[in-house]
């Protein structure tokens, strides 16, 4: 192989040209065809070519040809956005399919200023973690820094992991669960799954696991992403195996790690000091008492940690991504016979909580799980009610066990939000009492005139009528049921459906799916989830309100339901979040005023959720005195066991509260990221766009490239696939579009319509289109033309040329060779003592209205003009090639620092430059 033969360079070989891709194999070829795309990419080897292998020239534009002058802006904008190793100062925009803001790219500039990458990515919820997270992660694996990594994640959310790689940024990977590892493991026969595939997403709950554990950290990826990280720390029941897996991940000294948590350090100081060593040991020495923000390992924390809350983003001018919070409360009255049911119910655990006096060990234990129970449930809906009556606590040992982990009465623990949405088991015994309440609940379940649904129909009819789709929270699997069934009788014209833990996460995804698609058709959805829906599916792109029927014993439960909704990409300029509650309610009572209002003042003077202190058996003894306790009504049985008003509990609540805020009010000051400032920002971010093309340019070449077709979009911008030539017609249906369909150039894109980006199959397809039909001379877009004008005084010409650079990266892990192109628009003014144009100048020939053509010899002439002035001049041209590699060079040593043993950058221009097309200006003088 010859020294021609380089990534960057044009070769001819099977009759057409090609650009020679990046290769390990130096025996091997790598070739892209010459106007093709990435997906048309082949591998040969040179020696059994026949005829061999050529270097090849890129022809020139051919003068008989011209076209008119707007396929100037047509070939450039093709050109620029078919990129996929562009030029700028990052790799991944090329390969991506969402529109980074600039507050996102914070986090990447830190990594690439790393040699091994190690950081904490702490911002709200609903900021992007995600693509935060995502971009560091396609940075690197296009900057060849990594081949392989792994998304450690939560079980609910592997799912969600899965679909944004794929989907977003182009990466195909697999999830890695208890149910899905025998079939990888038979698909890769005998091979590592971890060695195998590019990416992973690996379930938390099945890499824990001393056999898996093992496996994973002998053939660990080259980075690992830990999603909610903050359910990984050593305190807490259940998390030692998660940390000690994470601790022998980060001794891996060339392992970058990513920890993802909207909630790093509230509430849990042992736990955030705990993640803090995993980004380096030293940093566990922070919990020990440091002098404030000034100390120097604080200062070094800095670089590895990064926590923004939604005010922060302000200073972006990015504050209109994020809706506008509305919240109301809406009150009820139990009444009729659905209060004297609960009135019943209650008077039914005041028996059972005393006789928690007189019987001890287990059997107390199982009856005060049942008196919870039953409080719970009755609270929610007399569907629940009759679920918890009608199940047994059967009191085996397995049972007595598990009540200890059972959740179901409450939320969840701090952090750890795992909750089960099924009932709890609330029958201890058959009695009399027992059958009543049973039957009681039957019949009411039937019944109409439900005072808490109706309350909840009067509001859902205001919001709807707002124009308002909301999704309405309830606590457990019967009364979302419940509510789901009567609200398809009350709003018989909307799309209603029940979320609950009875789907599987794919069936969850599909009814998601479905309304979605309702809302497409301008139907109006309504959804009923249960807590299985708070976590791990965003809901931004359908749904715009939340609406709690049943109150969370957990106000960070409150906080991940709203955020469902309100999150990056919400189009709604408000989101309205709604608290029902009894107004007679003592349960509902005790969660509003002593949790979830004083939640809610703590978060609105920090910024940040800090949740309820992790002191489970107060707390429950608390609301089981409220309940019992307040009532209009006294019992007789309340005589007979000895509860005070509860104060002794609530003052050890409240006096742990306390300090929680106050250490979160601590660490917001001493933590407080030293982060990087719009205007460090805000250049690389127009560079990049520059350098690939941003959202108004490809609406501009998606418009006109569909015009010319002869299927311009309509009104409501849609594009109609039938009526495209059979060619692309066909190769749009392979990408599943084949039927019409909205489209919008802006993320958040509206409602029913479909978000297109650079990287998107119709743009990609369309420049593919042209660009072939361009070099072939059979699209009708010539690559070349002569106009008059008004807009220019002399002859000017401009040139449309294509870059190719080669990239070289020298490191202790040796030698990686990348590869960028560009797309420019260069332009003279003159040609005896011609005057180069810059940047708006030439930006400006792009937009003029041309007064008139002139005749073909005319034409003929000038263009041949211009093409022998190009070559005349090809050092003035290539010498721009080199100036351009400068800029790219010193862009990549900008971004990722080539000092400190990360590696040498250079840059070599792959000449002579490409000319794509070339036009002729000529002053109109009349």
């Amino acid at each position: 192989m010859t020294e021609t033969f380089t990534p960057g360079a044009l070769v001819r070989v099977r009759n057409r040209e090609w650009v020679i891709q990046p290769n390990a194999d130096p025996e091997v070829l790598r070739l892209r065809p010459l106007g093709g795309s990435d997906e048309d990419i082949q591998l040969i080897i040179p020696q059994l070519e026949n005829p061999p292998v050529e270097p090849a020239t890129f022809p020139d534009p051919k003068p008989d040809l011209p076209g008119s002058y707007d396929s100037a802006l047509l070939l450039r904008d093709a050109l620029r956005l078919k990129m996929r190793s562009g030029a700028g100062p990052f790799r991944c925009f090329g390969h991506i399919a969402v529109e980074p803001r600039p507050y996102q790219l914070v986090p990447l500039l830190m990594a690439l200023k790393q040699e091994t990458v190690r950081l904490l990515i702490a911002d709200d919820v609903g900021v992007g973690k995600t693509i935060e997270a995502a971009l560091i992660v396609r940075e690197l694996y296009d900057r060849g820094d990594i081949q392989r990594f792994s998304v450690l994640c939560p079980p609910h959310l592997v799912e969600q992991w899965v679909d944004e790689l794929n989907t977003n940024f182009h990466i195909p990977a697999v999830a890695v669960t208890g149910k899905t590892i025998d079939r990888l493991e038979r698909e890769v026969n005998g091979i590592s799954v971890f060695e195998h595939f590019t990416a992973t997403v690996v379930s938390l709950d099945f890499i824990k696991s001393d056999r898996h554990r093992d496996h994973f950290l002998a053939v660990k990826p080259d980075l690992v992403v830990v999603d909610e990280a903050h359910t990984c720390t050593l305190t807490g029941q259940g998390r030692q195996l998660r940390f000690q897996l994470l601790q022998k991940l980060s001794e891996k000294a060339d392992l970058h790690l990513l920890l993802l948590t909207a909630t790093p350090h509230s509430g849990d100081e042992v736990g955030f000091h705990n993640l803090l060593s995993l980004l380096k040991p030293q940093f566990a020495q922070l919990g020990q008492g440091l002098s404030g923000a000034d100390d120097p390992l604080r200062q070094e924390l800095a670089q590895y940690f990064v926590q923004r809350r939604r005010k922060d983003i302000e200073e972006w001018s990015d504050v209109h991504l994020f809706p506008k919070r509305m919240t109301k409360e809406v009150t009820y009255t139990q009444s009729g016979e659905w209060g004297k049911f609960f009135e019943a119910v209650r008077a039914y655990c005041v028996s059972l909580a005393s006789r928690t006096e007189q019987e001890k060990g287990e059997k107390a234990r199982m009856i005060w799980y049942a008196t919870l129970a039953l409080l719970r449930c009755v609270s929610s809906s007399s569907a629940a009610a009759h679920r918890a009556l009608t199940t047994r606590l059967n009191g085996s040992l397995e049972e007595q066990a598990a009540l200890a982990e059972d959740r179901r009465v409450d939320d969840g623990e701090g952090q750890d939000l795992v909750s089960s949405d099924q009932e709890p088991a609330g029958s201890v015994e058959d009695t009399e009492m027992v059958r009543s309440l049973i039957a009681q609940a039957e019949a009411l379940k039937l019944s109409k005139g439900d005072p808490k649904l109706i309350a909840l129909e009067k509001h859902l009819t205001e919001l709807i009528g707002a124009g308002y789709r909301p999704v309405v929270f309830c606590r457990y699997i019967a009364t979302a049921n419940y509510v789901a069934e009567h609200l398809k009788q009350k709003f018989s014209k909307l799309s209603i459906d029940a979320i609950t833990g009875e789907f599987t996460p794919e069936e969850r995804e599909d009814k998601i799916l479905e309304l979605t698609k309702a809302l497409a058709n301008g139907g109006h959805p309504l959804l009923v989830a249960t807590d299985c829906l708070s976590e791990g599916i965003n809901l931004q792109q359908t749904f715009n309100a939340v609406v709690h029927y049943d109150l969370a014993w957990n106000p960070t439960r409150h906080e991940q339901r709203e955020g469902r909704v309100d999150r990056f990409g919400q189009i709604s300029k408000e989101v309205r979040c709604t608290l029902m509650y009894g107004q007679d309610n003592p349960i509902d009572g005790f969660v509003l005023d002593v949790i979830l209002r004083k939640a809610k003042v703590i978060q609105e003077e920090l910024g940040v959720l800090v949740p309820l202190p992790e002191d489970d058996k107060r707390v429950r003894l608390a609301l089981v005195k409220a309940a019992l306790m307040r009532s209009s009504r006294t019992s007789p049985q309340q005589s007979t066991f000895d509860f005070d008003d509860g104060a002794s509990e609530l003052v050890a609540i409240e006096s742990q509260w306390k300090d929680a805020r106050e250490k979160a009010k601590v660490n917001r000051t001493i933590f407080r990221q030293a982060r990087l400032k719009p205007e460090e920002v805000m250049p690389e971010w127009t560079k990049q766009r520059e350098s690939l093309g941003t959202p108004e340019e490809v609406e501009r070449f998606v418009s006109m490239a569909l015009t010319r077709l002869g299927a311009p979009l309509n009104e409501k911008k849609q594009v109609t696939p039938q009526f495209f030539p059979p060619s692309l017609k066909d190769r749009l249906s392979v990408e599943g579009y084949s039927q019409a369909f909205a489209v919008d150039f802006h993320y958040p894109p509206p409602a029913g319509t479909l978000f297109i980006h650079r990287s998107h199959p119709l743009v990609a397809l369309l420049a593919d289109f042209w660009l072939e039909g361009t070099l072939a001379g059979s699209s009708g877009i010539g690559r070349c033309g002569v106009f008059e004008t008004k807009a220019v005084s002399k002859v000017t010409t401009l040139f449309i040329v294509r870059l190719r650079h080669q990239i070289e990266i020298t490191s202790v892990a040796g030698r990686r060779t990348l590869m960028a192109e560009e797309s420019l628009a260069w332009a003279i003014e003159g040609r005896q003592e011609p005057k180069w144009l810059e940047g708006t100048q030439v930006e400006k020939l792009l937009d003029i209205h041309p007064s008139g053509n002139l005749g073909a010899e005319v034409q003929r002439y000038q263009v041949t003009e211009a093409i022998e002035w190009f070559h005349k001049n090809r050092e003035v041209f290539d010498e721009k090639a080199r100036n351009q590699a400068q800029t790219l060079l010193s862009d990549h040593r900008r971004v990722r620092d080539a000092s400190q043993g990360r590696g040498q950058y250079s840059v070599e221009p792959k000449l002579p430059v490409d000319l794509m097309a070339v036009f002729v200006l000529l002053p109109d003088t009349l």
